[in-house]
């Protein structure tokens, strides 16, 4: 035995062995071995012993021992073996091939051990040897394949995931991933295959294919997966390409999507097992992404509501959470104005095309998301002052004529694929943006397009405007006399302007937003017919009434059918008045508006309101503002859920829903419920604080305004433990402080700060420092220099003269961020704060002092004010700071003699 291994199994606290006695330890598992060894080194066994050999030939002896712990060692010692012989070529040789043969040893654990070690070496390989490559696929993807189908199940799952960490890291190349891996995969995916290792291929084959290129996917596993999609015997692997499916139809595209993977997407809708429909449901959104408009809305619309009705609840729990990502995907930017990058930003889209109110039906599908970032101004709507107007909302900018001539460049064969909602937003706006746009103006320019249409701008022709008509009918109101003449010349001026907007829209038939419009007005023409007779029908005689259907004036009443159906003409009209629009399937609108319903909660899920508020605004993007109408009473019913949850998940979400409406619906319809979630429970209150700043540069100055009032009451809690509060209210107040005047800072937001400055957590004071700087220098950049000399001497009595030291280590750490931050004139700082800051140097406690050094070296002596010979403090600087570096505590020395240019060391945690 090698007296480094006996060594190494001694410190590891494991009794002492000989070679001719591992029968007593054929179970003891590698993991008891525990990871002690790590401290000492593995590869103890390469070193000389008593066997004379050279550490090629140990490596040899104990990798092939007959003791099946020692070749565990030698399999998890690999990285460092590697490391040990790496500088030399043939000895990097040999202990590939050492490796090469291991990996086929006998022992299940053994092989394990060495697999889990795969990637590690891979890595390595990667970073120290010029022929990675070649040495890689040539030594270790064997391996890796080979465990694929290694008959011991430990082995094969250490395999695939060895082989996932390789793809991920980009390590295995395109020709060993077609060469040596998919055809492994699919061999064990045939229908003779085992259904132990079928199931297992189908599993890692749909996590690879995200890992794949689209023409490795299209061409050597698409055809199978179809085949998989419809597997009679195995309902496994039905259901793991179910929950896969999505992440095919995304890698493939849309051709393939729709040519090849439809049909088999519609078969597992249909499945007899849930399970199966159910993961369909899951994955819809994805599927919906990858097809086209036209086949989103005319076959995986009725699909869905299929699921949605499904007689299985689990299946119509998983579809109506998935049904507001779903709807989605119909978001069109040519029609919001706004959409969505990769990284989750909501980029606005400014051309003045999206604002026709004669084309809002229509989409730009024949341009593709990098054509439009390429020609549309992109803003992303970060922390922006408010304009001159007082509103921070991004206003819609207008193309030059330039612009819109580039448009007709664009190849029409690209398809617009919606981004996918994301839970937060990341806003951008211009500084030069218009704050306003003129009525006048819009219309003018809207003019000019319509002379200036070109085909390649739309992938339809222009739709007849019938603004005009819609208006009459909204404003058309149901007549009390049923037997009047003028209230039957009204209907049938009603009925005829139906009519009218019907034929209008005849000729465009082919296109499915104008088949839901056509859908609306003939039941609006139906029960319009119903409630009063043509001039062409003939009308019969009126039969004589009867004395107990007069009334007491002599005057007719009209019958009890005509009164139902007036009733029933309007309250249909008010109900198509109220949902109107032609941006999704009215069949999903009415669905998702019915997740408030209690019954829903009853028969379908608890939370189904929950799920309801969390894509509400993805919903509200999809439709745009102009159909808010139909999302408004929804939103007013969720903030007032008596569910806590529900409530709280549109508190997170109001500025993003905000950013939306635009500032006119926001103060109109958002304002209120965002001023009852701030009397709310501290788990609401806190959705609407940490968006607080977001929220409110959305609103005019003098709405704005009102909130000062409110921000006081942030300081009380339900629960004064929860200091993670008090400090997301400091760090939103860093953030507000922009958006109001100097008065109203120093006569609002100064007492919250100070306020915080004393809390008993050290992060919320931490944060609160910044908080009191942040102010001064909007103080003295606003000119109100008197309002920043009072504030600095409020800083000084509170924090300087503080009797606790914690009080006078927040003055020397304000001070330095005054100067590092240039919040004011450095001879005001001199004037007024350096004083107090020097006579900190002599405080009794360790901790001040620490901080007040490293304020002065690090900071102050820096500023070319205080290195001017003529600076009157300067000789006064130089003598404390040297005293500093004389003082008894080793702490204050060194920050009193640290070079400012070197790496400065934080001190934070000494607050």
């Amino acid at each position: 035995m090698d007296p480094y291994l006996t060594n190494c199994l001694v410190i590891a606290g494991l009794s002492l062995y000989f070679e001719d006695g591992h029968d007593d330890l054929d179970d003891f598992g590698f993991d008891d071995y525990g990871t002690e060894c790590d401290g000492i080194r593995i590869t103890a066994f390469l070193d000389a012993g008593q066997d004379n050999l050279t550490p090629l030939g140990r490596l040899e002896k104990y990798a092939f021992s007959e003791n099946v712990f020692n070749r565990q060692i030698v399999a998890r010692g690999l990285l460092d073996v590697l490391r040990e012989f790496s500088d030399n070529e043939n000895d990097f040789i040999s202990v590939m091939e050492t490796v090469a043969r291991m990996s086929e040893d006998g022992e299940p654990t053994v092989r394990a051990e060495l697999m889990e070690q795969i990637p590690n070496i891979a890595m390595f390989l990667h970073e120290s040897r010029p022929n990675f490559p070649a040495a890689f696929s040539r030594y270790l993807v064997p391996i890796v394949v080979r465990y694929l189908t290694d008959p011991n199940n430990q082995v094969r799952k250490t395999s695939q995931a060895a082989l996932l960490v390789l793809l991920e890291q980009g390590l295995i190349s395109k020709a060993d991933m077609e060469t040596k891996v998919c055809p492994v995969l699919l061999d064990l995916t045939e229908p003779s295959s085992d259904d132990d290792y079928k199931i297992e291929a189908v599993a890692i084959m749909c996590k690879v294919v995200t890992m794949l290129s689209k023409d490795t996917v299209e061409h050597l596993l698409l055809p199978r997966f179809c085949e998989l999609c419809s597997d009679a015997r195995l309902f496994q692997v039905r259901k793991v390409c179910a929950a896969n499916f999505g992440e095919f139809c995304s890698i493939v595209g849309q051709e393939a999507t729709e040519k090849l993977l439809m049909p088999k997407f519609f078969d597992l809708c249909s499945d007899s097992l849930w399970g199966i429909r159910k993961a369909c449901a899951e994955c819809f959104m994805m599927v919906s992404n990858s097809t086209s408009p036209e086949v989103r809305r005319s076959k995986l619309s009725p699909l869905f509501i299929s699921l949605i009705s499904d007689q299985s609840r689990w299946v119509r729990q998983a579809a109506f959470q998935s049904l507001g990502r779903f709807i989605s995907t119909f978001a069109n930017p040519s029609t919001t104005g706004l959409h969505f990058r990769e990284d989750g930003a909501l980029l606005e889209l400014s051309t003045i095309s999206f604002s026709l109110p004669h084309f809002s039906g229509c989409s730009l599908n024949s341009l593709n998301c990098s054509d439009i970032s390429s020609c549309h101004t992109e803003r992303t709507i970060t922390h922006t002052p408010p304009n001159q107007d007082g509103r921070a909302t991004p206003s819609p900018e207008h193309v030059s004529t330039a612009d819109s001539e580039e448009l007709h460049n664009f190849d029409n064969s690209h398809t617009l694929v919606p981004e996918e909602m994301h839970g937060s937003f990341t806003h951008t706006n211009s500084s030069d943006s218009p704050t306003a746009t003129n009525n006048a103006k819009n219309t003018k320019e809207a003019e000019q397009t319509d002379e200036n249409f070109n085909s390649f701008h739309y992938w339809r022709s222009p739709l007849p405007d019938i603004s005009g008509e819609l208006e009459m009918l909204k404003e058309e109101e149901p007549t009390e006399n049923c037997n009047d003449s003028k209230s039957n010349h009204g209907k049938q001026a009603t009925s005829d302007q139906i009519q009218k907007v019907l034929d209008c829209l005849q000729p465009h038939m082919d296109d499915p937003d104008v088949q839901a419009q056509v859908q609306v007005l003939s039941a609006a023409l139906k029960a319009a017919q119903l409630d009063s007779p043509t001039d062409d029908s003939p009308t019969e005689p009126q039969p004589e009434l009867q004395p107990e259907l007069q009334t007491e004036n002599g005057a007719d009443s009209p019958s009890a059918e005509s009164e139902s159906l007036e009733v029933q003409s309007e309250i249909e009209c008010k109900r198509i008045n109220l949902r109107f629009q032609n941006v999704i399937p009215q069949q999903l609108l009415d669905q998702y508006l019915s997740m408030t319903d209690p019954a829903r909660a009853q028969t379908v899920d608890t939370e189904i309101a929950k799920h309801c508020a969390f894509s509400l605004p993805g919903v509200a993007l999809t439709l745009g503002r102009q159909n808010w109408h139909c999302l408004k009473d929804t939103y007013e019913t969720l903030a007032t859920d008596v569910q806590w949850k529900v409530r709280r998940t549109l508190a997170f979400s109001i500025h993003e829903l905000a950013v939306i409406l635009g500032d006119q619906l926001t103060a109109a319809d958002l304002v209120p419920i965002f001023n009852g979630f701030l009397k709310d429970l501290d788990e609401v209150r806190i959705g609407v604080l940490k968006h607080l700043y977001d929220f409110l540069k959305l609103l005019h100055a003098d709405k704005r305004r009102e909130y000062l009032y409110q921000l006081q009451e942030f300081m009380v809690t339900d629960n004064s433990r929860n200091w993670r509060f008090r400090y997301e209210l400091a760090e939103q107040l860093i953030l507000i402080i922009e958006l109001y005047s100097h008065y109203d800072v120093y006569d609002y937001l100064r007492e919250i700060a100070l306020t915080l400055c004393s809390d008993k957590v050290s992060e919320v004071r931490w944060i609160s420092y910044k908080l009191v700087v942040e102010i001064l220098q909007k103080l003295y950049a606003c000119g109100a220099d008197d309002l920043g000399l009072n504030f600095i001497n409020e800083l000084t009595v509170r924090f300087c003269h503080c009797p606790k030291w914690v009080g006078r280590q927040a003055f020397a750490f304000i001070c330095q961020a005054v100067v590092e931050e240039d919040c004011m004139p450095m001879e005001q700082f001199s004037q007024h704060l350096l004083p107090s800051l020097l006579s900190l140097s002599s405080d009794p406690v360790a901790n001040v002092r620490v901080l007040v050094a490293k304020a002065l070296r690090q900071s102050v002596m820096e500023k070319a004010y205080f290195k001017d010979p003529g600076c009157a403090c300067a000789d006064e600087l130089e003598e404390t700071v040297m005293a500093l570096q004389s003082d008894k505590d080793r702490d204050v020395r060194f920050f009193a003699s640290l070079d400012p240019n070197k790496g400065l060391i934080d001190t934070a945690p000494l607050i």
